[in-house]
């Protein structure tokens, strides 16, 4: 398949600024894949969708404010730096704007939330071939230690701020309630939508309520730059599955009930485990770099609750293999409850509604 082929248009006035009033507040389109029905409901109505037994998989991932800003030591000039993945203490890739200014050499003076300078420099030491820049922290033992006082919750480019530090509520509603272990440089965003009072009442329905941990880097929301799908190499992404959740997903598989992820972070946990383990969950820890397309054929994940993606986007292209597993028909089902979701004016995107694909 084509990278072409999952293009759709989506007036801009559907992607979403800002969350909904309350976390359950927003809408879900539900699409049922054996029939190609679609219903319009609301997000807590996901309860009548749950049976006893199910396991329900959230990824706990806590996003860090890895967005920061600096100016050049010699020059003045200005620069945003959205830190994407850490080699060792002090020492990051990151992707810089204005990229052209981001020499080898530069030593970069990072500012405060107040915009003013602090003790703690970057060292721009090398570019590699997506013209990341590879940074050395000077000035603090751990920069990430100093993360709440100099950085910014690194929302995606197309939400934007009338002032970049005007985000405390973005530090509340860009993290899920169950976030645990810091690491994402975005947020899983299918989880922004439960409350505590919700996950409560899906545990009384019987469901298993379990985590997995997915540091969503780059690689999720990265361009498909290739026009053939096969062609396209996924950042990679540190995961982890622990023994309680295996322990669930096993009893719930042998009793024939089902497994839920919710969002397609939790997807690719599941399935990247499944892949190295001949089908079968395990405890696990490592890196991924699956990228999951039309058609697939999925071992672990039986229902998805999910956002609505980009066009032309890899989230986009793992939710239309789930929509018709092992075939390539998804991508039509998708698009056309992609179209529907449209007409009904839903919200798109990180802040935006939520789709039940069972």
């Amino acid at each position: 398949m084509r990278t072409a082929d999952f293009f759709y248009d989506l007036p801009p006035e559907l992607i979403a600024q800002t969350p909904a009033a309350r976390r359950d507040a927003s809408r879900l389109l539900v699409l049922d894949r054996a029939s190609g029905r679609l219903e319009d409901r609301q997000f807590p109505d996901l309860l009548h969708y749950l049976h006893p037994d199910d396991v329900l998989v959230l990824n706990n991932s806590r996003v860090i404010p890895a967005r920061l800003r600096g100016t050049n030591l010699q020059t003045g000039g200005r620069f945003e730096i959205l830190l994407v993945q850490e080699n060792a203490t002090n020492d990051w890739w990151a992707m810089m704007r204005p990229g052209k200014r981001a020499r080898i050499g530069s030593q970069i003076t990072i500012l405060d939330s107040n915009s003013l300078p602090t003790d703690i420099y970057a060292y721009i030491t090398e570019v590699n071939e997506a013209g990341h820049r590879r940074l050395l922290f000077s000035g603090t033992p751990d920069v990430r230690q100093n993360l709440d006082l100099i950085g910014e919750i690194p929302l995606p480019p197309y939400i934007t701020r009338e002032h970049p530090h005007q985000d405390q509520e973005d530090k509340l509603r860009y993290q899920t309630v169950y976030a645990q272990p810091a690491g994402s440089v975005a947020a899983p965003t299918a989880g922004l939508h439960f409350t505590n009072e919700l996950l409560d009442k899906i545990r009384s329905l019987g469901v298993k309520v379990c985590f997995v941990t997915l540091h969503v880097g780059i690689g999720t929301f990265a361009p498909v730059k290739s026009d053939a799908l096969s062609e396209h190499v996924m950042h990679e992404e540190w995961l982890e599955l622990g023994p309680e959740t295996v322990q669930a997903i096993q009893t719930a598989k042998t009793a024939g009930r089902r497994v839920i992820a919710a969002g397609t972070t939790s997807v690719r946990v599941l399935e990247s485990v499944a892949a190295l383990h001949a089908g079968n969950v395990q405890v696990h820890a490592g890196k991924t770099r699956i990228f999951i397309y039309p058609p697939y054929q999925f071992q672990v994940v039986d229902a998805l609750l999910t956002n609505f993606h980009s066009p032309c986007s890899t989230l986009l292209m793992l939710v239309s293999a789930f929509a018709a597993p092992g075939a390539t028909t998804g991508r039509e089902a998708l698009l056309q409850a992609y179209a529907e979701a449209i007409r009904n004016r839903y919200r798109f995107f990180s802040y935006g509604d939520a789709m039940l694909i069972w």
